[in-house]
């Protein structure tokens, strides 16, 4: 088979650009043109942090920013999306760096491209979504703790060698400055991320990192600080060579470039669905996603730029800007690119202890403690999950991290079906009540059309529900239409975690927005806490929804529709 054959165009188009995108970028062209110019704000202290943590440097950051944000947000399957460099990305780059040097690293970002456009084309994007929330939390904890460990020397103001384990680094940094400690680059930074997160609290939507960094910036300027600084940014980009590359260590760096690809792939579509549910209406393509972060992440490296993935905190930002289309992301790019054209010299002079502080904030905004505090308590498999991720991503990489967490989030779910799992076909009798019988007959259809009529649906939840099927599920859910109640009926659910709890949840705030009534009947006692740390499903006990029985949920759901009449 050629690479001409109809099999092949049909999928290459289904992953390019196409006249839908255009029709996209008409919506709101102001709206999307303003809310770029506010994610360029945000986003250059990021960038120049992210390259330097990266250890290729504060240019290498602004580069990724531009020429990836360009590439991956008109090839990518979001029109949200904003990609550049991310914490994530640095923690998988500082090995390599200490084991390949920056050619190596940039060897490996073509290579990480090149694995995420074949796996586009195999259309596997969709499998990313059935990792399970406690895995996904204990990722983001342990990613900010490591960020921020990464930061250690920088804040303290000495220079290290790196480790490969980014603790070992934190710990020399340490050690070296108490054998000669100076406060002025440990102020700056405490001081910078101290200021950020407080007035972060008190006035929202303010772009506070670039803020600081320009006030604090002058400052040192003016009093003449003897801090470390970025440096001289080159007054352009770079142009585009393979002389950066390290050909000799091919071979050596394929299974960098597959985590490489893997930490992509993940991030990128983890961002492009938080995305997604901040937005009405919106929905990624996920295979056309790995599509664009492949073809930025073969192009980037070109330039001097390191891997680059989708930015969850800057997505965040363009959605809450109001931005309607790729356009957004396209205009971030650009003014990022003026102020390397324009500002380079100024820039350099940013001191690396407020960088510092800008990472050391952004690190304490990645994690939201109720979130983690709901996850843990779930159940004792989900916190074991987080726990196992979170440690194995601080001390070893978030690699294996991953494979760890969703190799015991499966074990663990294997063995709740098979505990608990029971298979029985029932159906509503006369008075309401569930019971077994061989066939469904004439009687069981009359009953179903009788509530049918009065816009009331049971839908019976059976066997487990958990991480694998739980977005397959709130999609058959949420389908529902032409309907005034819902009841749940929880009593043949034999097994629940944290991230089927959360997907119950979605799908009664859908409900719930479409003006749908949820009931839930007969909840097992063993299923009852995760439900509850859900606020959608706490909202129903709160409000008396929940009932013991399914013949009481009924009646209630019929006193409502008569109520509405």
């Amino acid at each position: 088979m050629t690479t001409d054959t109809p099999t092949f165009r049909t999928r290459l188009a289904a992953l390019l650009p196409g006249p839908q995108d255009l029709r996209d970028a008409r919506r709101a062209p102001l709206t999307d043109l303003l809310a770029g110019l506010t994610v360029a704000v945000v986003a250059l202290p990021l960038a120049l942090a992210f390259g330097v943590a990266s250890g290729l440097g504060a240019a290498a950051g602004l580069t990724t920013a531009v020429i990836a944000g360009i590439i991956a947000a008109v090839f990518g399957g979001s029109n949200l999306q904003v990609s550049g460099p991310t914490g994530a990305m640095t923690v998988v780059l500082l090995p390599i760096v200490a084991q390949h040097g920056a050619g190596g690293v940039l060897m490996v970002g073509a290579m990480a491209g090149v694995v995420l456009v074949i796996v586009a084309f195999t259309g596997a994007g969709r499998y990313v979504q059935m990792l399970p929330a406690s895995l996904l939390e204990g990722f983001t904890a342990g990613i900010a703790v490591v960020i921020a460990l990464q930061q250690v020397p920088n804040l303290l103001g000495v220079t290290v060698p790196s480790h490969e384990q980014v603790w070992a680094t934190a710990w020399d940094a340490l050690q070296h400055w108490f054998a000669n400690p100076t406060w002025i680059e440990p102020a700056m930074a405490l001081g910078t991320a101290a200021a950020i997160l407080t007035l972060n609290h008190l006035r929202r939507g303010l772009p506070w990192p670039l803020v600081l960094v320009v006030v604090l910036t002058a400052l040192s300027w003016a009093l003449n600080l003897q801090t470390a600084r970025i440096g001289a940014l080159p007054a352009g980009l770079p142009a585009p060579s393979a002389a950066f590359f390290d050909w000799s260590a091919l071979g050596s760096l394929v299974p960098s470039a597959v985590a490489v690809a893997a930490l992509g792939a993940l991030e990128s579509l983890l961002s492009a669905s938080v995305a997604d549910g901040m937005t009405v209406g919106e929905h990624h393509n996920p295979d056309r996603e790995l599509f664009g972060q492949g073809l930025a992440n073969i192009a980037v490296p070109f330039f001097g730029g390191v891997p680059a993935t989708a930015a969850i905190a800057r997505t965040a930002v363009n959605v809450r800007a109001g931005a309607r289309s790729r356009t957004s992301a396209v205009t971030h790019s650009l003014v990022l690119l003026i102020v390397v054209l324009v500002a380079g010299s100024v820039v350099g002079q940013i001191p690396l202890a407020v960088l510092a502080g800008v990472l050391l904030a952004t690190c304490v905004s990645m994690v939201s403690l109720p979130t983690v505090r709901a996850t843990v308590r779930a159940t004792r498999g989900d916190a074991w999950v987080f726990f196992a991720t979170f440690v194995t991503t601080v001390a070893i990489d978030v690699i294996t991290a991953v494979i760890v967490g969703f190799a015991l989030a499966a074990l663990l779910t294997l063995k709740a079906v098979s505990d608990t799992t029971q298979v029985r076909r029932q159906h509503l009798d006369d008075d309401g009540v569930a019971r077994e019988v061989p066939e469904t007959t004439a009687a069981d259809f009359e009953r179903e059309r009788e509530l049918q009529r009065e816009h009331i649906v049971p839908y019976r939840l059976e066997g487990a529900l958990f991480f694998g099927v739980a977005r397959r599920f709130l999609l058959d859910l949420t389908a529902i239409d032409q309907t005034k109640v819902v009841i749940l009926r929880m009593g043949h659910l034999s097994a629940v975690d944290a991230t089927g709890a959360q997907a119950i949840g979605e799908a009664v705030a859908e409900l719930r927005q479409r003006g749908i009534v949820v009931l839930l009947s007969a909840v097992r006692p063993a299923h009852e806490k995760p439900l509850r740390q859900v606020p959608e499903l706490q909202r129903l006990w709160d409000d008396g929804q929940v009932f013991d029985t399914t013949p009481a949920a009924i009646e209630a759901a019929r006193q409502l529709v008569r109520a509405q009449r």
